[in-house]
């Protein structure tokens, strides 16, 4: 049994280095499946990373349960997810703030340089292309597409099923902590089905994007913030999904008890934090930026 004195020094692990191994492959494939490759790197790498996340999990909640983590080691853990989850806040910050830049700074530069550029070039948003595309590549790299997407209809349901979800989690939270373990396992489970359902319809949005209404990465500046943005935070959400989903199998096991639930607590405050960015990009990615 750890205690303050005693510190638990996990013994050496090569997991950091298939980390590292599962997100080169999964940045290189990701790169290379846009620019017209196939998608097996990719998924190649995600696979790698899904090992790496479920060996580590399971190594960690094993230490636990053996009652090697002292108080003071987990309160490192409190600080460590507290940190992780401010690198990600910053993380979105950058591409909340390239798309104001975009909108609001590099707009007023373009039109009062518009004639040492592009002669008659006035800025609009959204912008889907700019006259040197139409010079460089052909006419469907930098044709605009029929439509945005209408904020009114997929992401109106994302943005009701992600909201909901924060709820749903925050009762099993509250159950939890009362030793509900029937109440905390329905409503944990209610919170994994609705990130599917969220997961689900953007992919049947990014179907409509793309087949329906011509919008692409290769749509302008337009096309790029929408999917890098709406992407990384599928991303997100399909990493919570799947903490959320390994608390569940816990909790079906009977590992937590109302004192002793980090690892529910985390993966709860990660959840919550992807559902506060989705609200950020409902309303300035989907709601003002059309």
């Amino acid at each position: 049994m750890a205690t303050d004195s005693n510190y638990y020094v996990p013994e050496s692990s090569k997991l950091p280095l298939f980390t590292a191994l599962g997100m080169g492959l999964t940045a290189y494939g990701a790169a290379t499946w846009v620019q017209g490759g196939t998608a097996m790197v990719f998924l190649l790498g995600s696979l790698v990373l899904a090992f790496v996340l479920y060996t580590w999990f399971n190594l960690v909640i094993k230490e636990n349960m053996a009652g090697m983590n002292s108080a003071q080691l987990k309160r490192s853990y409190v600080w460590g997810m507290g940190w992780f989850i401010f690198s990600e806040v910053m993380f979105f910050a950058a591409f909340f703030g390239a798309l104001f830049y975009v909108r609001m700074v590099s707009s007023s530069h373009l039109e009062a340089s518009s004639d040492l550029l592009w002669n008659g070039f006035e800025f609009s948003w959204p912008l889907y292309a700019t006259p040197d595309m139409a010079a460089n590549g052909s006419a469907a790299e930098f044709q605009g597409p029929n439509d945005i997407i209408d904020p009114w209809h997929l992401p109106l349901v994302n943005t009701i099923l992600l909201l909901t979800s924060s709820v749903t989690v925050h009762f099993a939270h509250t159950a939890l902590k009362k030793d509900n373990r029937k109440g905390f396992n329905l409503w944990l489970a209610a919170t994994v089905i609705l990130g599917v359902a969220f997961l689900f319809f953007q992919v049947e949005e990014y179907i409509e994007a793309y087949q329906e209404l011509g919008l692409t990465l290769k749509s302008g500046i337009y096309g790029t913030t929408f999917f890098l943005l709406t992407g990384f935070h599928g991303a997100h959400v399909t990493l919570g999904t799947f903490m959320l989903l390994m608390q569940l199998i816990r909790g079906l096991k009977g590992h937590f008890s109302h004192d002793d639930c980090f690892g529910f607590e985390a993966s709860s405050w990660y959840w919550h934090f992807v559902d506060v960015v989705w609200v950020g990009l409902f309303i300035f990615v989907y709601v003002l930026g059309s």
